[in-house]
């Protein structure tokens, strides 16, 4: 099994409903927006209960992998300021990217959300760099390429968009809003 980088792990092994989700509030309260927690339980139940208390306080529900017993769930800690601010001025929608995509042209599909959240579900063929590593992963990337950027809502992905067209690539485009609301193709860990 590959490993999910994770910022936090949460040990709730051995604990019974309510208690994977007390913590779970608890260790949330503490990450900064956009970091990702991954919590070990063992009660069966705590896959849907923390899938639900996600979608319920605004935190976005990854996936959920089993190791033997053990289950580990994936959160990602929303910020307050996930409404898109369109800064970057090229940008292309979800059914525009897709078309591109079906008609085979040579584009490069830039995803810049976390590893795990990227690992649970992502177009296929993209290319996975987290927004936090790209200055250190620029060289991975080749200039004259057509480059769409994605992210969850937007928002990354138009800083991205940015910090790319700050270092010289003359072809980059941020798709909006992005996995969100993504209806295309699309691969990755399915439980």
């Amino acid at each position: 099994m590959e490993y999910l980088k994770a910022n936090v792990i949460l040990d709730a092994k051995g604990l019974a409903c309510p208690m994977p989700i007390v913590k779970t509030k608890k260790a949330m309260s503490n990450l900064e927006a956009g970091q990702v927690l991954e919590v070990q339980a063992t009660d069966k139940g705590s896959k849907s209960d923390i899938k639900a208390w996600a979608e319920s306080s605004g935190h976005q529900y990854l996936g959920t992998i089993e190791e033997g017993k053990v289950l580990k769930h994936y959160l990602r800690k929303s910020s307050d300021d996930e409404v898109p601010e369109k800064k970057y001025p090229h940008i292309i929608n979800n059914e525009e990217l897709e078309r591109k995509l079906e008609a085979n042209e040579n584009i490069v599909v830039l995803d810049v959300r976390e590893a795990a959240e990227y690992a649970f579900n992502h177009i296929p063929n993209a290319i996975n760099i987290p927004l936090g590593e790209l200055e250190e992963q620029l060289n991975e990337l080749n200039k004259e390429n057509e480059i769409f950027v994605v992210c969850r809502t937007g928002s990354r992905s138009d800083l991205a968009a940015r910090k790319l067209s700050e270092k010289g690539f003359a072809n980059v485009i941020n798709v909006v809003p992005g996995m969100s609301e993504w209806s295309g193709n699309t691969t990755g860990i399915h439980d």
